[in-house]
């Protein structure tokens, strides 16, 4: 059975097509500025070699058709026609609280998915298009809804909640959603495979999702009980260019003395804060490491600004579930990154973690434990894989 699964954003389409036979990837890839004169796709085939295709992509649905006509025609072919696709699985961003699964997409699913646009406004709208698209152009093929914010729905009430006036919850669904529920989702399973452990009850896992944008979440017998994401995406984690959490008093003061308007204040949080806002132009990790060995203690600051609100979270999720057995790491800094997940867990040794820094330092992008022997937690980096988690849950919803 072959799965393309469709990742759309707002001017961009990721790709990847599996045959589920075998779980393997054929091709994968992306187009990236659509709207703009130099778009362009980068396709990676099953062999690892990457090509590039320039073409001006005006927008998702002739993007879409771009992808289709890669996948059958040329040197980059991997299908001899469409009609071989079995069905197409979508990220899907902001659910709500009416979608705490994957679904089969129909004209009702869509319905109430556009109804959250106000939550995902960036998002949300390019999901559409993506559906809308592939609609447009196989109008009979199955298509799968899987939600980033599905994973979060097991939280308690009390975990969800703002303390702010209910009415806003019940007029506006003002409340904790959460976010990268994929990719926790999937490296919360796979981390009990690869440890050999045969249920998740009686299971407490932290997984840490720390790239550009980063969140981590407790997951208790295999059910997500809080995670750091809000509302939006803004809360939490200190991100790339993300402020994470933050008084907010701060904000309306800076709001005050800066003359911002929502949507300035929104920008300045979400787009000019995180690493970048206080190393002063450094977003991604290896560029604020490589800034620390030339001497700039900005970035020497961000770094530690960081790792300690991951140690922090850490700390609050241990608390929350009565313990903890398993941490997990995953995303760009989290598999990639040894002085992330040193800083994220020194001087835990009090709550039983206690991570050998030779087997840190050695783990990169790939599955392995980097906690002591004698660790009573075990430490892990499961690299994520949302894609195939899309293309399993389409596979479960297209069979039946």
């Amino acid at each position: 059975m072959k799965i393309l699964v469709l990742n759309c954003g707002s001017s961009s389409i990721k790709y990847a097509l599996y045959d589920m036979t075998d779980k393997s990837v054929l091709t994968s890839g992306g187009i990236e500025k659509i709207g703009l004169p130099d778009s362009f796709i980068k396709i990676k085939k099953a062999d690892g070699t990457k090509v590039q295709i320039d073409r001006e992509i005006a927008e998702h649905t002739a993007g879409v058709k771009f992808i289709f006509e890669v996948l059958t025609t040329g040197d980059c072919a991997v299908l001899n026609d469409l009609h071989e696709l079995d069905a197409v699985g979508h990220r899907l961003v902001h659910g709500g609280e009416r979608f705490s699964e994957s679904v089969l997409i129909t004209d009702e699913v869509m319905q109430v998915f556009a109804s959250c646009n106000d939550l995902a406004p960036l998002h949300n709208p390019a999901n559409i298009k993506g559906v809308n698209a592939v609609k447009e152009l196989l109008p009979e093929i199955p298509q799968v809804g899987v939600f980033d914010t599905a994973f979060h729905q097991t939280m308690p009430d009390y975990a969800y909640m703002y303390a702010v006036p209910y009415e806003l919850y019940e007029k506006y669904g003002v409340r904790r959603y959460g976010f990268h529920g994929t990719s926790h989702r999937y490296v919360s399973h796979r981390v009990l495979e690869y440890l050999g452990i045969a249920s998740a009850e009686g299971t407490k896992i932290i997984t840490c999702h720390i790239g550009n944008g980063a969140s981590i979440a407790a997951v208790k017998d295999g059910k997500v009980v809080d995670t750091s994401m809000g509302l939006t995406p803004l809360e939490g984690l200190i991100m790339g260019t993300r402020s994470g959490d933050i008084d907010a008093g701060a904000v309306t003061f800076i709001m005050d003395k800066e003359h911002l308007d929502t949507k300035g204040i929104s920008n300045l949080l979400n787009k000019q804060s995180g690493l970048l806002g206080v190393s002063g132009g450094k977003s991604d990790f290896r560029d604020i490491l490589a800034a620390i060995a030339d001497g700039n203690d900005r970035a020497r600051l961000a770094k530690e600004m960081y790792t300690y609100r991951i140690k922090k979270y850490i700390g609050e999720y241990a608390a929350a579930m009565g313990g903890v057995d398993i941490i997990v790491f995953t995303g760009g800094a989290g598999e990639n990154q040894w002085e992330v997940r040193e800083g994220a867990t020194s001087n835990l040794e009090f709550l039983g973690v206690k991570v050998d820094a030779t087997r840190n330092h050695a783990c990169r992008a790939t599955e392995c434990t980097i906690s002591a022997d004698d660790s009573r937690v075990k430490v892990c980096v499961i690299p994520t894989d949302e894609e195939l988690m899309i293309a399993t849950d389409t596979l479960a919803l297209t069979s039946k």
